[in-house]
């Protein structure tokens, strides 16, 4: 911003910028009038002219697989109601009671499909509230907003009111919501007191997922018993963390679990970890105690519980603001001592030969 310099005649003066007799303008030949002082804006140098924001948004376009996928539901729904249909005719006229039971079958499955259905969309609600919890909890933090943070917690409280392992957490919490004004304040409580017993369970089934998962990788002679171990465990890891923070998804919500799992890694880089784990573990001199096999079962094992702690960070209702999230250094001295394990022979033991019988060892 610049001052407009004063008309031919007038003398300088000083005024204050909050001024009532200052004013802001985009005008650079405006005269300011007698006793009035003019502050104009000025753009800045490097600002260049830019395209509007159309010119890189995709413009919509007639969605021909939508359509496609729309299509052949309702020819396979159209398929199997005709197939139904034709099977509980053909029962009744065989006899009246094949047919009778055929239709009470028919709604046993009808209901049972209801219920799925309903069930899943259930699930799909919950994540989605933990989503948008998760973010509230995010901006009352940053913006130290007590009102937000009030309104975040209260969903939280509700959240886990069915839980009774967090009864002495949401007490604690409840008493703190009402002597706290801090927004951010509230939000670390919230961690200390309500999700750091969640927070530790939530460690224990990573680092157990890990373990798993690096001995199976260790011992297994197939390559394909690996992929399927490794598969299995994240799997299971991931379902297990989502329900222990009240997600509860079913198969439809955890395939979406999975899918914001699999984001979360591409973002924060986990999916190129293997260069980095490797790095880590050779760093660490392990390469030279580890065979070959033990060390691809370490490198299996972090990788795993790098998938978790991704997972902590999607499942869990709020962020990690008062404590720090948990890391691939916490797990990888226990999983590497774990690993060396079953290398060590026991002190005092000797060899045994294939009968069985203990031999005696030469000393050296």
């Amino acid at each position: 911003m610049t001052g407009t310099p004063p008309p031919s005649g007038r003398k300088p003066a000083a005024f204050r910028l909050d001024d009532t007799k200052v004013r802001m303008t985009d005008d650079e030949t405006r005269t300011p009038s007698a006793g009035e002082a003019l502050i104009t804006r000025m753009p800045p140098e490097d600002d260049e002219p830019r395209l509007p924001r159309a010119a890189s948004t995709p413009k919509a376009r007639f969605r021909f697989g939508k359509w496609l996928f729309i299509g052949l539901s309702g020819l396979v729904s159209l398929a199997v109601g005709l197939a139904i249909d034709s099977l509980i005719r053909d029962l009744f006229t065989r006899t009246d009671w094949l047919g009778w039971l055929g239709l009470a079958l028919t709604a046993v499955a009808a209901l049972g499909l209801l219920g799925l259905a309903v069930r899943e969309v259930a699930g799909l609600l919950r994540l989605t509230r933990i989503d948008h919890l998760r973010d509230r909890l995010q901006e009352a933090a940053d913006t130290d907003n007590s009102r937000t943070a009030t309104a975040g917690l209260t969903d939280l409280l509700a959240l886990y009111r069915d839980r009774p392992e967090t009864a002495h957490g949401r007490k604690l919490l409840s008493g703190h919501m009402r002597e706290v004004i801090d927004g951010t304040d509230l939000v670390k409580l919230a961690e200390r007191d309500l999700l750091a017993p969640l927070d530790l369970e939530a460690r224990r089934i990573v680092m157990n997922s890990a373990k798993r998962v690096s001995l199976v990788t260790a011992v297994s002679p197939r390559a394909l018993v690996d992929l399927l171990a490794v598969l299995f465990e994240n799997l299971r890891t991931i379902r297990r963390l989502s329900t222990l923070y009240g997600g509860r998804p079913g198969m439809l919500g955890f395939l979406r679990l999975a899918r914001h799992v699999v984001t979360h890694l591409a973002v924060t880089g986990g999916m190129a970890a293997g260069d980095s784990l490797t790095s880590q573990v050779l760093g660490h001199g392990l390469a030279a105690r580890l065979s070959a096999r033990l060390g691809e079962g370490v490198i299996n094992g972090l990788l795993t519980a790098r998938i978790g702690i991704a997972a902590i960070a999607v499942c869990r209702p709020s962020p990690f603001i008062g404590t720090r999230g948990p890391t691939i250094s916490e797990f990888m001295g226990e999983l590497v001592s774990f690993t060396e394990k079953p290398e060590k022979a026991p002190p005092g033991t000797g060899e045994r030969d294939h009968t069985g019988s203990k031999q005696r060892r030469d000393p050296a």
